[in-house]
């Protein structure tokens, strides 16, 4: 097993109505893994990635990247370590073209200019975006769009990325396309996916998120072959998606 990475130790969370989002959660990911988040809706999938960011601010518990604690001192070099990718890609796309996108990030985290410019262009090329380089993003389809903002991610070299529901919206070719872009990234990833077979085939150990806590942290086949487990979660495989897909 390789080093552990990024650990969680009773991680709660309550948004100002008095909701609890999380509680006591502890998790450790080792550098390198891939980790699927599970759960059906409101099951607080979205908080508990968010806290990876330090974007939902005061923390109830703690939270080490690599030896770092999550502090307001040293916020900046997380947001830099962990790449945040958001469920809607127009929430990340703001610039006139999809360089000048997937630069704004490195020249923010203080990159050199050429670093800037070489990140940036290794980071299309990771997504198979290069030749649209010079477009407006929003003439852009909703699935290049998303695989922009994930070069908009990749280019400030973070050693964890971070995706909220990829897949959501994506024609099946263009779901096909961004499995293998994940699957030959050199990077830790977290996935929170409603899409199991993806899970599947990018992360080869999952947990399940209910009710704001932990349910299950497996294998994600013997998690999907499990059906107390994927019933008590309110998780069921699409129509048709062969068991024999999930021998070990």
């Amino acid at each position: 097993m390789n080093k552990q990475y990024l650990r969680m130790n009773n991680l709660s969370f309550e948004y100002p109505d008095g909701y609890k989002a999380l509680s006591d959660i502890n998790l450790e990911l080792s550098k390198g893994e891939r980790l699927g988040v599970l759960g059906p809706n409101g099951a607080g999938k979205t908080t508990l990635i968010l806290h990876l960011n330090g974007i939902l601010g005061e923390l109830k518990g703690d939270i080490n990247l690599n030896d770092i604690s999550y502090t307001e001192e040293n916020i900046s070099k997380i947001r830099k370590s962990v790449g945040l990718v958001f469920q809607d890609p127009d929430d990340q796309l703001f610039m006139p073209t999809v360089l000048e996108d997937v630069m704004f990030g490195p020249k923010n985290f203080g990159f050199n200019d050429m670093q800037v410019q070489e990140n940036s262009i290794k980071a299309l090329e990771q997504v198979k975006m290069i030749e649209y380089i010079d477009k407006p993003p929003h003439h852009l389809s909703f699935g290049q769009k998303r695989k922009v903002a994930i070069a908009s991610v990749l280019a400030s070299e973070p050693e964890l990325l971070v995706l909220d529901e990829p897949s959501s919206n994506l024609d099946p070719a263009s779901r096909r396309e961004l499995i293998d872009i994940l699957k030959n990234l050199e990077v830790s990833i977290i996935l929170v996916t409603h899409d199991l077979p993806m899970a599947l085939e990018i992360c080869s150990r999952s947990i399940i998120l209910n009710n704001g806590k932990i349910t299950a942290d497996s294998e994600t086949y013997k998690i999907l072959k499990d059906e107390k487990t994927m019933s008590d979660n309110r998780l069921e495989l699409p129509f048709g998606f062969a068991l024999h897909h999930l021998e070990e």
